[in-house]
């Protein structure tokens, strides 16, 4: 039943992704503002068939931990569903995306719109400069800018990978980091099409204030996203 259920699921997500991405391309000429919303649609959309078609529940937890305002947003990522969640969470989301995601049609055009940050992870330092030079650019008083810490998506369980550049942007940003915690790749997993029932939970924790020095904000980040992410796995 699983596996029917997750074909059905996939075919269905492609085919509302896929008509969704092409009956708002009018909506490129329009303001950022729009795609904020419309994009809440969309995602709305997938849960709905997460919940009707997989039996999987999204539930978003530590309401009064999410920004309104600006700030950084430090998730912990296990699928490519925690991009599409935040979508109708965070009211005007900025994303570090990497270079590979841009040749992928229409996702590359509409988080341009979105002003998302392209980072090439082969670019090592010069990669970490320009990102932080970008996010200068890009970054303002209403806005979210968020990065994923381990860069890349990680089996649940794995052992943490935390990259600099989330270090790099706390140093230049006199701004909160919200961390998330969740469990998502537990039913929605990094690779193959399986969906397996149960609840995908994405906790808002205890924000980060600005101005403590890399090491300690680094092990303070870590600390609070990683047992949290671990008794998530649970559910």
């Amino acid at each position: 039943m699983t596996l029917l259920r997750s074909l059905v699921f996939v075919a269905l997500f492609y085919l509302w992704s896929a008509f969704f991405a092409i009956s708002i391309l009018p909506l490129l000429i329009l303001p950022a503002g729009v795609m904020f919303a419309v994009l809440g649609v969309w995602s709305a959309g997938i849960k709905l068939l997460l919940r009707a078609v997989c039996g999987i529940k999204v539930e978003v937890r530590g309401q009064q931990y999410i920004p309104k305002g600006p700030a950084l947003i430090a998730p912990k990522h296990q699928c490519m569903f925690d991009v599409f969640a935040q979508f109708g969470v965070l009211p005007a989301p900025i994303f570090v995306m990497k270079k590979e995601l841009v040749w992928i049609p229409f996702l590359a055009w509409y988080g341009v719109k979105m002003g998302a940050i392209v980072v090439d992870r082969a670019g090592h330092a010069k990669a970490l400069r320009k990102m932080v030079a970008d996010a200068k650019q890009r970054f303002s008083a209403n806005r979210q800018l968020l990065i994923f810490p381990e860069g890349s998506r990680m089996p649940p369980g794995a052992p943490p990978d935390y990259k600099p550049g989330i270090a790099a942007l706390y140093r230049e940003f006199d701004v909160p980091v919200h961390p998330v915690a969740t469990n998502s790749g537990v039913h929605w997993p990094k690779h193959g099409f399986l969906r397996k029932p149960g609840t995908i939970v994405f906790e808002y924790l205890e924000p980060i204030p600005p101005g403590l020095k890399r090491a300690e904000f680094m092990r303070t980040l870590q600390d609070r996203i990683e047992p949290t992410s671990t008794r998530l796995l649970a559910l």
